[in-house]
């Protein structure tokens, strides 16, 4: 008669699976109140104090570390000298071992034992029984997640065991649910020190597929979403309404634009297409500012916009779903939708309508380098205008100041080298990833086709040399935000001087790659 251990924290379906696994023929073995929810089913289980003649002790610290557990787990029935040792110390055993793991990370005051401190929910009997019977699993099952007890038993039902195949998938499992589990204790303990470290020594990444998308960056190669293993995110939350299943594409320029929506507190639309922003806008009008920052938005460059992906950070109306159901949009995000207007956006065929939550701060950033990661901290992008100050002999107008602070936070989220054309909150020339400046500005300049004459210029870096600043003049823009921190910045000083354009210097650069 084959062995069960069963000893779960989230008892979700274990009384089912004990009483599938007795009528077909298995004795079990449980620990405290997993047998009682076993026994109360009126499912015959021997508590695991009962085989090793060892209550829970050490406020249930030490439960199933005993040699009748874990010899049971680890013997080898094809190895003779296991044999014998199991027969000299009356060891039975084990062919399956079901446990979940104290829910580490959770509300310790919910916690069943101990203290409640998030130390006593570091898990020790259930990861030494997962470890070892995933070590085993040549001839020992392990089942970590509640949603595989259906497939045990039906192995059991149709093979009369648990099958090498599938003994080995759960085996992996079950060491990738541990890996996760102390991932989460170390970084519990690099956030617990007094001054954390923002790039620790270790970082221990781990990454659950949450889902699998249409395909990459190209439809010849595969796509998934990975989330940090225990967390959620706004695309566990989301909802999609309408068109085709995403791709990696869609995804990442949809993160792009919903962080760069939620960046502003007014009602905002951000046009996004290949990760970078082609049209950005507050919206004025008082009956309607969402629509009317669509219609701003879009206008910044409509060539450009055509496949885009549209965020806003209000609720869709009517007045903006007509003028958008016009344009090919691969996505539209937003906290909510009229009726109608959902109607009208879902009308169209393939767009891919989504409503979601705001989206959480990024504890690192991560790029792929050759044997590993290149980390950095996340940048943060301010716009308070306290630490900036005015370097030129022209001081910007309240008007200027509301655009200049504006054009930064666009600007902040436009690839390097960067140049944002502004005026009145809307932006009107983006020239984002050149390898020279001067070509930023240029575009900026043609794209923005002197729409922002008596506008504001954002630059992400500063400028090295005065031939931006003159581009600038040039297109008719009265105000520039930069970082300053050139050798040349007097040279570019005086030149701002010579055209009469108030300059604010941020001291803060803002390079995105």
């Amino acid at each position: 008669m084959p062995t069960a251990l069963l000893s779960v924290y989230d008892k979700t379906g274990v009384a089912d699976l004990a009483a599938a696994l007795h009528e077909l023929g298995w004795s079990l073995v449980s620990s405290g109140g997993t047998a009682k929810a076993i026994a109360e089913t009126g499912v015959p289980v021997t508590d695991v104090a009962d085989l090793t003649g060892v209550p829970a002790i050490l406020d249930h610290r030490v439960v199933t570390l005993h040699p009748k557990i874990h010899g049971g787990i680890l013997g080898d029935p094809t190895n003779a000298a296991h044999r014998a040792d199991m027969a000299d110390y009356g060891i039975e055993p084990i062919s399956l071992v079901v446990a979940n793991l104290y829910p580490f990370g959770s509300d310790t005051t919910a916690f069943e034992h101990g203290s409640g401190s998030a130390v006593e929910m570091i898990d020790i009997g259930g990861p030494a029984m997962v470890r070892a019977a995933a070590k085993n699993h040549a001839h020992v099952a392990v089942v970590v997640d509640p949603s595989e007890y259906a497939t045990v038993v039906a192995d059991v039902r149709e093979h009369g065991e648990i099958t090498l195949a599938t003994r080995r998938r759960l085996a992996r499992d079950a060491f990738a649910h541990t890996a996760a589990y102390d991932a989460a204790i170390v970084t519990w303990f690099d956030d617990d020190l007094p001054e954390p470290d923002p790039l620790p020594s270790t970082i221990h990444l781990a990454l659950e597929r949450a889902e699998v998308l249409r395909y990459g960056e190209n439809p010849h190669q595969q796509g998934a979403r990975y989330r940090f293993s225990g967390a959620t995110s706004w695309w566990d939350t989301m909802t999609q309404h309408g068109g085709k299943a995403l791709s990696y594409l869609n995804l990442y320029d949809a993160e792009a634009a919903w962080r760069l929506a939620n960046r502003f507190d007014e009602p905002a639309c951000v046009v996004v297409k290949h990760a970078n922003p082609c049209g950005v806008a507050i919206g004025s009008d008082a009956d309607d500012p969402i629509a009317d920052a669509y219609v701003k938005a879009n206008a910044c460059d409509p060539v450009s916009a055509f496949g885009g992906i549209v965020a806003v950070n209000r609720t869709v109306t009517q007045a903006m779903a007509e003028p958008l159901s016009s344009v090919f949009t691969e996505v539209v995000v937003a906290p909510g939708y009229d009726d109608e207007a959902l109607q009208t956006l879902l009308a169209k065929k393939n767009l891919r309508v989504i409503t979601a939550e705001s989206p959480a701060e990024w504890r690192f950033d991560l790029k792929p380098l050759d044997g590993g990661l290149i980390v950095q901290q996340p940048d943060p992008v301010s716009l308070d205008r306290t630490g900036w100050r005015v370097v030129t002999q022209t001081e910007p107008t309240p008007r200027q100041w509301d655009d200049l602070v504006f054009a930064w936070g666009v600007c902040a989220a436009v690839t390097s080298n960067a140049i944002v054309y502004a005026k009145d909150r809307q932006a009107f020339g983006i020239g984002a990833g050149q390898q020279n400046r001067l070509d930023s500005a240029r575009i900026a300049a043609e794209r923005s086709a002197g729409r922002a004459d008596g506008g504001v210029c954002a630059s992400d870096a500063f400028f090295p040399f005065r031939d931006g600043l003159d581009a600038a003049a040039a297109a008719g823009i009265a105000a520039v935000i930069q970082p300053g921190g050139s050798v040349r910045d007097d040279e570019v000083i005086a030149a701002a001087d010579e055209h009469g354009i108030a300059m604010v210097f941020t001291g803060e650069r803002h390079f995105r790659h």
